[in-house]
C-alpha cells in the first residue's frame, strides 16, 4: 500500500423532507458558503458526541424551524465522497412528518420538488448519487 497523508473526515447528516404530495425539500447554498448557489438536502455536520438523527434534530429546528421526532428519521442511504481537502460521508434520512412550519431561518431558498425533477437543480457532487435513491422511494 502507498503512504498517503490522511484525510480529514467530514461527517454531516442529511434529511430527505417528503411531503403529502411527494415532493421533496431542497435547499440552495447561501451566498459566501462553499458550493454557493448549488442545491442540497437539509441537514449539517455532527457536533461532537451526536449521533446522526440528534445532529438532523438540531439542524431542521435552527435552518428550517421545525420539530421533527427520532422515531420520524428513516435512513435511507449514504454519500461517500472525495473533495479535494476532505472526504464528506453523509447518511441520508427521511422524513414524512414534523411539526411546525417548514421556513428559511438562515435566508436560504427553498423549494419542493418531486424526486424525478431533483436532477434540474445543481448539486454538490456527494448528493447527486443520493436521487435514485429518492426516485426508487417514491
Amino acid at each position: 500500500m502507498s503512504e498517503r497523508p490522511p484525510v480529514k473526515l467530514v461527517l454531516v447528516a442529511a434529511v430527505a423532507l417528503l411531503d403529502a404530495d411527494g415532493r421533496v425539500l431542497i435547499a440552495q447554498r447561501p451566498e459566501g458558503k462553499q458550493l454557493a448557489g448549488l442545491w442540497e438536502f437539509p441537514g449539517g455536520k455532527f457536533e461532537p458526541g451526536e449521533r446522526p438523527e440528534e445532529t438532523l434534530i438540531r439542524e431542521l429546528h435552527e435552518e428550517l424551524g421545525i420539530t421533527v421526532k427520532e422515531a420520524c428519521l428513516a435512513p435511507l442511504t449514504f454519500a461517500s465522497h472525495a473533495y479535494e481537502t476532505f472526504h464528506l460521508l453523509m447518511p441520508l434520512y427521511v422524513c414524512r412528518r414534523w411539526e411546525g412550519t417548514v421556513t428559511a431561518r438562515e435566508g436560504q431558498a427553498l423549494k419542493w420538488v418531486r424526486p424525478v425533477r431533483l436532477r434540474d437543480y445543481p448539486m454538490p457532487p456527494a448528493d447527486e448519487p443520493l436521487i435514485p435513491h429518492l426516485i426508487a422511494l417514491m
